[in-house]
């Protein structure tokens, strides 16, 4: 057990380093094609800090394991909500864009309702839900392109010698990427072969466990952007990472094979919506997050997690 704790450590600090290259990279990006951090957190780097979270579902679908998988999407959702946005907002305070308020948030809920709706009710996810969470995913996705288009910053032009060059932005995206990703999976792998040695069930694992460690990315890639003052960046990393977790990753593994859900508990899809509310009422009471409701969101996920170990 003890090599298992040493690789934790150790994948924990790839996963720093990682995503301190993650960001740089994104933020550059964001500069070069002059559009807003936060367009580019809830695209591109939604997607790369969700590329945990699909290959755990992904493999855990192959191997029969529908409730790790739905498990570990429901849990990294609500661990993003209140985990990586409440500690960013820790880090720095975090001003909340309008239309995060108005276009972004409001698709997260609608996202986690319909995962309530088609694997809550019925107990299983059917390959034609899986195909609809697709097609919300593709309806997402024209929305963030429509609005880095209209989003181009004309004013305040970077001067080209301070700008990144491309190739070293694809760099440090790339390899940034793939320390998350690998690293997120090592340490995955080592906490869940720990936890199986006390015999915890599938759900449990992939609600706690799975959930923080493939969430990993996401919490360190916001906090790195808040602590550099990229507000919207932070929080669209979030955001974006939860809609693409429930209708990308959600969609592909169901439409693969419909997925069985009968572990998850009322707590569970509880927390998921519940979540997602109390971060759209905090945000839009004072149009940003502060410290202490940073503070008030993380020990609601401590609640949640000690619920869990009661249970």
């Amino acid at each position: 057990m003890l090599i298992e704790f040493v690789w934790i450590v150790v994948c924990m600090a790839v996963v720093l380093w990682g995503a301190d290259r993650f960001t740089d990279g994104a933020c550059a990006l964001a500069r070069r094609l002059k559009v807003s951090e936060l367009v580019i957190g809830l695209t591109v780097v939604a997607l790369g800090t969700s590329l945990p979270e699909f290959i755990v579902s992904f493999m855990s679908v192959l191997r029969g394991s529908g409730n790790m998988s739905v498990g570990n999407i429901v849990g990294s959702n609500v661990f993003n909500t209140l985990v990586v946005i409440g500690a960013s907002a820790i880090m720095l305070g975090l001003k909340v864009e309008s239309s995060l308020l108005r276009r972004d948030l409001p698709l997260m809920f609608v996202a986690s309702v319909l995962l309530i709706i088609f694997a809550g009710v019925n107990g299983v996810l059917s390959v034609w839900e899986g195909l609809m969470f697709l097609a919300f995913f593709s309806v997402y996705t024209y929305i963030a392109y429509r609005v880095g288009l209209r989003d181009r910053k004309a004013a305040q032009e970077v001067a080209h010698s301070e700008q990144m060059p491309y190739y070293k932005i694809v760099l440090f995206i790339l390899i940034g990427m793939a320390a998350l990703v690998l690293g997120g999976r090592f340490l995955v792998d080592n906490a869940a072969a720990v936890a199986r040695r006390f015999d915890i069930s599938e759900s449990v694992i992939g609600i706690t466990i799975l959930a923080a460690g493939t969430s990993l990315p996401e919490l360190m890639t916001s906090i790195v952007a808040a602590r550099k003052g990229s507000e919207g960046l932070a929080l669209g990393n979030a955001i974006g990472s939860n809609i693409f977790n429930i209708a990308f990753v959600l969609g592909i593994c169901s439409t693969i094979s419909p997925i069985i859900v009968s572990e998850l508990t009322l707590t569970d899809w509880v927390m998921l919506l519940g979540s997602c509310l109390l971060v759209w009422l905090l945000a839009w009471t004072s149009r940003k997050l502060s410290r202490w409701e940073g503070v008030v969101l993380v020990a609601c996920y401590l609640v949640y997690l000690a619920l869990l170990i009661i249970g």
